[in-house]
């Protein structure tokens, strides 16, 4: 019997295999219930940006992101509100923005930071945007939000 061990699959045999599903606990809410609370969140945005109330919409649209399986439609809907907010702020207005956030938004912030920079030629998706606000987010946050972003494995 001969047998090409390079087509063995080890991790069948192997007892200690981390799953994903064993790295974080799964979104409670329903895919649908994360659709429709993505688009309502997209309607109160541009209303916040309607009024100029730049911090507000970040704020609205960063607060309980979708993350898991299944809702790759309110991960990309919230993308591109978020950054819809991005390309209508002025550079001068970034670091008080930024500021205002709380902590666990500006790491929120830097994962659609890095997950824009990882969609070259995406819709609105602007470098010199991205790589903008990332720079003032540093000098805001440090570089331990740089580290949270990268290593919670709640993808956004």
């Amino acid at each position: 019997m001969e047998v090409n061990f390079r087509k063995i699959d080890i991790d069948a045999y192997d007892e200690d295999v981390l799953l994903e599903t064993e790295l974080y606990d799964a979104d409670p809410r329903a895919p649908s219930q994360v659709i429709e609370e993505t688009k309502a969140k997209a309607v109160a945005v541009r209303s916040s940006l309607n009024k100029g109330d730049i911090t507000g919409a970040l704020v609205t649209i960063l607060d309980n992101p979708p993350y898991g399986p299944g809702v790759d439609e309110a991960k990309n809907l919230t993308l591109q509100t978020l950054v819809t907010v991005l390309n209508s702020t002025k550079s001068s207005d970034i670091p008080n923005v930024v500021k205002s956030l709380p902590l666990e938004s500006q790491d929120i912030l830097m994962k659609y930071l890095y997950k824009g920079m990882a969609m070259p030629g995406w819709g609105d998706v602007s470098g010199s945007v991205l790589l903008g606000w990332h720079e003032k987010l540093t000098e805001v946050a440090g570089t331990g939000s740089i580290v949270r972003a990268m290593t919670d494995r709640r993808l956004v």
